[in-house]
C-alpha cells in the first residue's frame, strides 16, 4: 500500500453536516452513527450548554462557541476518533476554519427550504439540547440563521443532500460515499 493510501485510510475523518435548523442534521447524524458506531457526534447545541450555560447567541458568543467546536473536533481526531459535527455553522468562516484545522475534512450541506425547516422544528421531539421553538422566537427578534441572521451556504461542499426530497436512509448512503 502506498504511503498516501495508508495515511488516507488511517487518519480520522471529520464530517461537518451543515444546514438550516430543521434541515435534518441531527436526524441524519444519528442514523449514520447507528450504522457507523466508530464515529462520535459532536453537537454544537450540547457544547454550547457547557461553554455558555446561559447563551445569548450574540455574534461574539457564536464565534467563541464555534472555535471551541473546531478545537474539540481536533482533539477528538488527535485521540484517533472519527467525528461528525452536527452544527448549523451559519458563517462560512467557521467551516473554513474546520477545513484548515481538521484532517480528512468533509463538508456536507443539507439543502432544505426555510418553511419546511420551520415545520420540522415545530414537530421535533428529540432536541439534543437545541433551543425549542426557534422559528417562532425569530419572529420576536431572537437571532436565527436563515431568518434574521445570515446563513452562508457552502461554496464547494463535498456533498449536497436535498432533504426535501431525500429519505434519511438514502442520505446515510450518500454520506457513506465519503468514507
Amino acid at each position: 500500500m502506498s504511503d498516501y493510501n495508508y495515511w488516507r485510510f488511517k487518519l480520522p475523518l471529520a464530517v461537518w453536516i451543515t444546514g438550516l435548523p430543521g434541515s435534518g442534521k441531527s436526524t441524519i447524524s444519528e442514523a449514520f452513527r447507528r450504522k457507523h458506531p466508530e464515529f462520535i457526534i459532536l453537537r454544537i447545541d450540547e457544547l454550547r450548554r457547557i461553554v455558555t450555560p446561559e447563551p445569548t447567541y450574540s455574534e461574539e458568543e457564536r464565534e467563541y462557541v464555534y472555535r471551541a467546536l473546531v478545537f474539540t473536533a481536533r482533539k477528538l481526531q488527535d485521540a484517533g476518533h472519527d467525528v461528525i459535527i452536527d452544527a448549523t455553522g451559519n458563517m462560512r468562516r467557521w467551516r473554513d476554519l474546520a477545513r484548515k484545522v481538521l484532517d480528512n475534512f468533509r463538508e456536507v450541506y443539507l439543502r432544505c427550504n426555510l418553511e419546511l425547516c420551520a415545520q420540522r422544528e415545530m414537530k421535533r421531539r428529540v432536541r439534543h439540547a437545541a433551543p425549542k421553538d426557534i422559528y417562532r422566537k425569530a419572529q420576536e427578534g431572537w437571532p436565527v440563521p436563515g431568518v434574521n441572521v445570515p446563513y452562508e451556504e457552502p461554496e464547494s461542499p463535498e456533498l449536497v443532500i436535498d432533504t426535501e426530497k431525500t429519505e434519511v436512509s438514502r442520505a446515510v448512503e450518500m454520506l457513506e460515499s465519503l468514507i
